[in-house]
């Protein structure tokens, strides 16, 4: 049974008097164990798919399970409970709040090591873990930090936003060695927004998004082959209807 399952999801926002449709009648499916990421043009509605099966962003219509349970109308709290964490773009900073707390809050019941987990994401304990989280911080130990708190918990389901918007040559190395050890060593599916190559790379399968909609879903040596051609546009002419896979490898 497929872990994540969106089916028919359609979201809306307000504009300018009238409603804009963001995603379209979106129905797809993820497994256990394995990495996606999602890619397409800027504005196509890959934030708000991400946001949609978080919850941050409540589809209009359709329906989102979770190990075959309707997880529609769950909030953002709900669903981190049910197993399913989220990563933003631009981490959060909360003042005044250390972090050594903020680990401990994100690890809820799994037991796992705070310590380890700073050194797993590249971080010294002993520097860190009493250092509020605030604007001292640099894009890139934002970004570890945010990953400390996603690998801490035990998760079904990890979503990342652009992780590597923002940081530096060595972060970026460290988080897909990061991404790499947390597929092997876990079954949590991975869900990874992104435009960059290094990352589609490690993909299991790529999910194209644009206007609203899947515009392809494919294996990763295919589409690569694709883009270093420079012609995306050929890559969207030739999705297969209703977002089916190609059936094709690279």
């Amino acid at each position: 049974m497929n872990l994540l399952e969106l089916k028919n999801i359609c979201v809306d926002i307000p504009d300018e008097g009238d409603n804009k449709a963001i995603l379209k009648d979106i129905s797809i499916e993820f497994e256990s164990g394995k990495i996606y990421v999602i890619t397409g043009p800027n504005g196509g509605g890959k934030s708000t798919f991400a946001k949609c099966i978080m919850g941050i962003m409540p589809q209009n219509s359709g329906n989102v399970f979770l190990d075959g349970e309707d997880i529609s109308d769950l909030n953002i709290v709900e669903r981190n409970k049910k197993g399913i964490g989220y990563a933003f773009q631009s981490p959060a900073k909360f003042k005044g709040l250390k972090v050594g707390r903020f680990l401990e809050l994100a690890r809820n019941d799994s037991g796992k090591s705070i310590t380890h987990t700073l050194k797993d994401v590249g971080l010294n304990p002993d520097e860190y873990l009493n250092r509020s989280i605030d604007n001292s911080f640099s894009g890139g130990e934002l970004k570890r930090i945010e990953l400390a708190s996603i690998l801490i918990q035990d998760l079904k389901l990890a979503l990342f936003d652009e992780p590597e918007a923002g940081i530096d040559l060595w972060s970026f190395k460290l988080l897909i060695k990061t991404f790499k050890r947390l597929n092997r060593f876990t079954d949590t599916c991975i869900v990874i927004i992104s435009h960059q190559e290094r990352i589609m790379d490690m993909a299991d399968e790529i999910v194209v998004i644009d206007k609203g909609e899947i515009a392809q879903m494919t294996y990763k040596n295919k589409l690569l082959s694709i883009l270093n051609n420079n012609d995306l546009e050929k890559c969207q002419m030739t999705c297969c209807e209703g977002g089916e896979y190609c059936g094709e490898r690279g």
